[in-house]
């Protein structure tokens, strides 16, 4: 039976990413496990390897990934469409992505070799912006799309439907369309509703709403969103995960649909969401 091929993605500038790497270099290779290292992450260990994320990506059977929520998104993308389990420790406090503490990476370390991690599959943004009839760009997303101004603090008009049906137009900041992964992001900020990740639904929520009665929205996830500026406005812009700022024109029409591919995401035996909501949120029960 072929082992199964682990790989190594480390935030190489986040406190503690060296002396962790070596740790998990040293106990995967005393346990015989094949590994798949990023390059930039070698050279923590003192190694050489030339491979991009994405080759990792291709590589591996599992990444291991080191740093934060946002490194997760990150490699997220540099995935592309070589979508792998992934399997987060925080350098840090728990994270809503990464599943272990970097003071757990031993158990972190038996989890992998002996395949006890859940997996949860997290479902994704599909996002597609249409100028004049044509597809000009295609994004996927995990956590959400965000339609805003960017820097500038305006209020932008935005024609929104779902289904083909108008739902309103909404006179905000910006919207935002998340996933459940995403609902403990920018959509939480900014007062919309946690879903857990089987849901099976995604929230639009508007960024400080002009109109009072403009709240979140829960849809199913087999629903198709459609956003467009109205005609006359400049700097307008869409952003996916929080990566590139992509420049719409008026009338420009942003998509968003659910990804036929999920991304499988870990978490450590005896774990559950609910379970990182109250670590990260201090769902204690005692008062404030």
């Amino acid at each position: 039976m072929t082992k199964n091929v682990i790989g190594l993605v480390a935030h190489v500038w986040k406190p503690g990413a060296a002396d962790l790497v070596h740790k998990l270099h040293d106990e995967f290779s005393r346990s015989g496990a094949s590994l798949c290292i990023e390059s930039k992450t070698a050279a923590l260990n003192g190694e050489e390897s030339g491979l991009s994320t994405a080759e990792v990506a291709v590589e591996s059977d599992l990444l291991l990934v080191l740093g934060g929520d946002g490194t997760i998104l990150q490699l997220h993308h540099d995935m592309g469409d070589n979508l792998k389990p992934v399997f987060g420790i925080n350098l840090g406090s728990l994270g809503f992505l990464t599943c272990a503490s970097s003071n757990d990476w031993e158990e972190a370390v038996r989890a992998v070799l002996d395949e006890t991690y859940i997996l949860t599959n997290r479902s994704r943004l599909s996002v597609e912006v249409e100028r004049e009839g044509k597809v000009i760009a295609r994004r996927n997303g995990l956590n959400d799309a965000v339609i805003s101004r960017g820097s500038l603090s305006r209020l932008i008009k935005l024609e929104t439907r779902v289904n083909g049906e108008d739902l309103t137009n909404y006179n905000a900041d910006g919207l935002i369309v998340s996933t459940p992964t995403g609902s403990t992001a920018y959509s939480l900020a900014a007062g919309g509703p946690i879903l857990l990740p089987n849901s099976g639904a995604f929230v639009v929520t508007p960024i400080c709403p002009h109109v009072l009665t403009n709240r979140s929205l829960i849809v199913p996830d087999d629903s198709i969103i459609e956003v467009t500026p109205c005609r006359g406005q400049d700097s307008v812009f869409l952003t996916v995960d929080g990566q590139e700022l992509l420049s719409l024109a008026g009338e420009d029409r942003v998509t968003i649909r659910r990804s036929e591919h999920a991304l499988p995401l870990a978490m450590l035996p005896g774990t559950s969401f609910l379970h990182v909501l109250r670590e990260k949120l201090k769902w204690s029960g005692a008062a404030i």
